[in-house]
């Protein structure tokens, strides 16, 4: 018996009889039909459930008066509306029981105060409900608050394609109500029925919602808007209702669902734990979506590729022609390829869209805000900075941003987003000479006077970089023939070349002004005086670099402070800026005896040159300074009275208070008296390149300068 129970070995722990596993399969049936009665059960007497039911099939004409099953049904809803929010299939159940008026227009009000979305609205929900609009029974309040229902929620429709089947059905609700304007213009406008429109304003007058309306119809079809319309137009209509939006971002946060916006002018309600948060925002880019729903319409001809579903530049290039612009045009901030499409294919409906978005944009948030911008507003910042990089990005700047600098500059006060102002500023495009100076001229030259030397130096570095644009844009976009030049690549505006040349002076000159006057301000500040010779290292070399036919020599306000600065440097850039002069002198009057066609340089730019040659010659090389016809003259007995001795000399290589450590070093080194030219290789060893071209180019060891009083380049014969 001992050897039989040791052979057959142990019982085997998982295998099973196939009784035992029919009853398994007995019990986990069981168990399953028992929780799914469980479920039936909870969810037959759950009062929202009872609630729905009770909504969807409740007969038209049911009285409301003393009936308490609408009541408690009623709170049922209303207590998951405000707390979870509702889900899709309760929305479409309350919205249909509200707008039919089953039960009178009583309950219609309550019922549509509390249609708070948990996820998403269903577009055939919302299509029906305006389907009951053309009934006629329900007031025309009940229509508002519907109306303004659809407005807040409109992000939330789970698609839009049937809403845009019917725009024209909503177009003939104008006369009623201005809210649908809104709700066409958040359709994008798929049908233009201006001349209705026309009529209407006529007989209504300037309504601000058919001002509105029209004012984006002129920037689709300015064609056919031919009514003049006021520059300055503030928000006619809201997209929003408060009690909604904060009973959604109520539930959403509860939730913890976040609705990704595709309205352009995205709305957010002030948080009330921090006062300082601006009520109204209009400086967020929306995010990047199609027009239309995404998939193709298998009736249409053409295929297009929306451009949110490129992810490469290659992508692009093959559907570059078929591609579907997004649903706000305020999106293509936020997408390199977007900002890629528009430089290669130049949609100029496509500018004209972004521009209205961008104008409307930084008019509500800068402008026409009461309250002001803060200037530590990260939200600001990031919309400044995105701005900015999509302009560097086009190397050109947006039309309406120029616009609203027009007119934020009367208001500014040079500190309130100083980089970001002055980087847009950069950007504009070349302003005609008839309006530059009321434009930009008057309000700038306030600004500076009145404000720091940092800000000084920002200004003249903005107009020197707006200075290289406009010079970039001409040596670009300058036709053929040389007599007209296109001011951006993606208008049809042009400027003759003497046209563009006159603002192109009329910026210089200004630079000028301020320059001068900046100086003797700030006691000739040599971190001013840096910024203000990077200007004329770009003024200086228009001929040859940028093929410009102008030469503009600098004011004498620039040039002394420059020569007599006690820093080496400035000196040294000066020397450079002299010999770039020359350089682009010599090729023009080259360039003239040549061609017949070549500009003719004004006899006063030599003298002006010339001048300025002498003055640096007697001054740093022939140690004759103060001398009559110098520029800088003083009396005899003032300069006696001084007792310095050998005044004449104070500004040459030796004793000019740039140098003069320079020299005591050199003396120290060498230790005896040396050739004057090793002195000079020793400054040239320093890195003084500027000094070294001037000297080799206008000085010769036997030469001075001569009196320059003609209309070419001196001879520097001793």
């Amino acid at each position: 018996m001992a050897t039989s129970q040791n052979s057959s070995g142990p019982p085997d722990l998982d295998s099973s009889s196939p009784s035992d596993q029919s009853a398994c399969s007995r019990s986990s049936n069981r168990s399953l039909r028992v929780a799914e009665i469980e479920r039936r059960k909870n969810e037959a007497e759950d009062p929202f459930v009872l609630a729905l039911k009770y909504f969807s099939d409740v007969e038209a004409g049911t009285p409301v008066t003393g009936n308490d099953d609408v009541e408690r049904n009623l709170v049922a809803v209303e207590r998951v509306a405000y707390s979870k929010g509702l889900p899709p299939e309760a929305i479409s159940i309350m919205l249909e029981f509200a707008m039919s008026l089953r039960m009178g227009t009583s309950p219609c009000v309550r019922v549509l105060k509390c249609l708070i979305p948990a996820t998403v609205v269903p577009q055939e929900a919302v299509v029906r409900a305006v389907v009951w609009l053309c009934v006629g029974k329900i007031p025309l309040s009940t229509q508002v608050l519907f109306i303004k229902w659809v407005l807040t929620m409109f992000d939330m429709i789970d698609a839009k394609d049937q809403l845009h089947s019917i725009y024209g059905f909503l177009f003939s609700f104008v006369t009623e109500e201005n809210l649908v304007c809104v709700v066409m213009i958040l359709l994008h406008l798929r049908l233009f029925r201006v001349r209705k429109l026309l009529d209407l304003q006529s007989k209504m007058g300037r309504q601000p919602f058919l001002m509105h309306l029209l004012s984006l119809y002129k920037v689709f079809c300015p064609e056919l808007v031919t009514l003049s319309l006021p520059s300055r137009m503030k928000a006619g209509f809201r997209n929003h209702n408060s009690q909604w939006k904060s009973a959604l971002i109520a539930v959403q946060k509860k939730n913890s669902f976040q609705v990704t916006s595709s309205v352009s002018l995205t709305v957010r309600l002030k948080d009330k734990t921090n006062p300082r948060k601006r009520k109204h925002n209009h400086l967020e880019v929306p995010a990047l979506s199609s027009a239309v729903n995404t998939q193709t319409n298998p009736s249409s001809s053409r295929k297009l590729v929306p451009l949110v579903q490129l992810h490469s530049f290659s992508l692009l290039l093959e559907n570059l022609h078929h591609i579907e612009l997004p649903a706000q045009m305020g999106s293509l901030l936020g997408s390199s390829l977007a900002l890629q499409y528009l430089d290669c294919v130049q949609d100029e409906s496509a500018f004209l869209r972004l521009n209205f978005w961008l104008g409307h944009a930084l008019h509500e948030e800068f402008l026409f805000c009461s309250s002001g911008v803060s200037q530590n507003s990260e939200e600001v910042l990031q919309f400044l900075d995105r701005l900015l990089s999509s302009q560097h990005f086009l190397q050109e700047g947006f039309s309406s941003t120029e616009a609203f600098l027009y007119k934020f500059l009367n208001i500014w006060d040079g500190s309130l987003l100083r980089p970001q102002i002055l980087g847009m500023l950069s950007n504009i495009p070349v302003v005609p000479s008839s309006c530059i100076r009321q434009l930009l001229f008057e309000p700038l030259m306030q600004l500076f006077f009145t404000s720091t030397l940092f800000f000084k130096c920002g200004l003249i570095e903005c107009l020197n970089s707006m200075l290289l644009k406009w010079l970039t844009w001409h040596s670009v976009y300058a036709l053929e023939d040389g007599l007209d030049i296109s001011l951006n690549s993606h208008t049809s505006i042009n400027m003759t070349l003497s046209g563009f040349k006159d603002s192109l002076m009329e910026l210089v000159h200004f630079v000028g002004r301020l320059a001068s006057v900046g100086l003797q301000i700030e006691g000739c500040h040599s971190l001013l005086l840096s910024f203000i010779l990077d200007f004329y290292e770009t003024v200086c070399d228009m001929f040859l670099k940028y093929g410009l036919p102008l030469v503009v020599m600098p004011p004498a306000g620039v040039f002394y402070p420059a020569l007599f600065a006690t820093d080496p440097v400035s000196v040294d850039r000066l020397a450079h800026i002299m010999y770039r002069y020359k350089v682009n002198l010599m090729s023009a009057k080259t360039q003239e005896k040549q061609t017949e066609q070549a500009f003719h340089i004004s006899r006063q730019t030599y003298r002006e040159f010339n001048h300025y040659l002498v003055v640096m010659v007697n001054c740093l090389w022939n140690s004759k300074m103060f001398q009559p016809g110098m520029g800088v003259e003083m009396e005899e007995e003032l300069l006696v009275s001084s007792k310095v001795p050998q005044y004449w000399s104070s500004f040459d290589f030796i004793h000019h208070p740039a140098f003069l450590s320079y020299a005591v070093d050199f003396h120290h080194k060498v230790g005896h008296p040396k050739p004057w030219g090793w002195y000079l290789e020793y400054l040239y060893a320093q890195g003084f390149e500027g000094l070294k071209q001037f000297v080799q180019s206008n000085i010769s060891r036997r030469s001075t300068a001569g009196d320059g009083q003609g209309d070419g380049l001196s001879a520097d014969q001793r």
